[in-house]
């Protein structure tokens, strides 16, 4: 039985916050690491790609671009420290 989107978006961002500030993960990077994780017979790039609009569509993340497009969690902004 595969996985649904939903599963494989929890996954997601529980790895995305794990890395956050130590490293930047793009799409592809996700998208292999829930694949390995889950196999190949239960999650595929299509599962992967409804997975990530649900996190942005969401706003439990983001696109950043610093070089190359990442997801990150969102980040607070400087004025709103404090």
């Amino acid at each position: 039985m595969a996985v649904t989107s939903e599963t494989v978006a929890d996954a997601m961002y529980a790895m995305i916050a794990e890395y956050q500030g130590k490293k930047k993960l793009k799409a592809t990077d996700l998208t292999k690491a829930m694949i390995e994780k889950f196999g190949e017979a239960e999650c595929d790039r299509q599962v992967c790609k409804a997975a990530i609009r649900t996190l942005i569509d969401s706003g439990k993340c983001v696109y950043t671009y610093f070089g190359g497009s990442y997801i990150e969690l969102p980040h607070a902004e400087g004025a709103a420290q404090g």
